[in-house]
């Protein structure tokens, strides 16, 4: 694998209304095990803005005006977190933000990716989020599905979407103890795909559903995705650093 993206959510980034420092921190370490000691090319595709403009100011982010206030707020917050934790790995990042018209735009996307190019050759880490300032429900909506476009679009061997859960169950283990993990999926039925969204963190908006979409539109593209626990990031080393799939789901066709 040369090329990877990491998409980690707003559950895992943030701890009641604070940033979850320690998982943070997790986290840069193993992107910098991916980066420094695999020679992998790591794009992340990080949510949290919101949640870090929270710790800030208080609004009441089901207000669509507010939930963008927060995001400006939080975003630069967000960055100077992750800059100050990869400085310590001698890793530099950068910022790119994204809405849904930028992939309809020629011109837009082929800058982003010369762009995109000239980071990953000097060993630059982009951190990619949402645009949320001037995003709209409308259009992506969501990180997952970002980070499936940012997968396809940049040419990505995978995408792993780390999150609170360990991965992809045959029924909701928060509600049955016999739930078993898929550690394969190859296939998602529509009744799965068409299920209305639901997310655990007050200030998510995914949920399994917006991962099941973005693990069926890139397995159109026969491009795998992995889904695993941002919490515990044992099986993420495991299947990512070490090839061994312990568990974890993957889709792939």
């Amino acid at each position: 694998m040369k090329r990877l993206v990491i998409k980690v959510g707003t559950a895992v980034l943030t701890q009641g209304e604070e940033l979850a420092f320690q998982r943070m921190k997790n986290l840069v370490k193993l992107i910098s095990t991916l980066k420094n000691e695999k020679n992998i090319d790591v794009i992340l595709v990080s949510s949290g803005a919101v949640g870090a403009g929270y710790t800030s100011l208080k609004l009441d982010k089901t207000i669509l005006a507010n939930k963008q206030t927060l995001a400006a707020i939080g975003q630069p917050k967000l960055m100077r977190t992750y800059q100050e934790m990869f400085e310590e790995y001698d890793i530099t990042v950068a910022q790119m933000l994204f809405i849904a018209d930028d992939f309809d735009s020629r011109k837009r996307s082929k800058n982003a990716k010369n762009v995109m190019e000239i980071l990953l050759e000097n060993k630059v880490l982009p951190i990619i989020n949402e645009n949320d300032v001037i995003a709209t429900e409308e259009l992506i909506g969501d990180n997952d599905q970002l980070a499936a476009f940012i997968t396809h679009y940049f040419k990505a061997d995978m995408l792993a979407i780390l999150t609170d859960i360990d991965g992809y169950y045959n029924k909701n283990p928060r509600e049955f103890s016999d739930a078993n993990l898929q550690k394969i999926v190859s296939e998602i039925s529509e009744e799965e795909l068409n299920k209305k969204p639901s997310a655990n963190s007050q200030f998510a908006t995914g949920g399994i559903v917006t991962k099941l979409k973005a693990a069926d539109f890139l397995m159109q593209k026969n491009i795998p995705m992995y889904l695993s626990s941002g919490f515990d990031l044992t099986n993420a080393y495991d299947f990512l650093v070490n090839n061994n799939h312990n568990s974890g789901t993957i889709f792939k066709k």
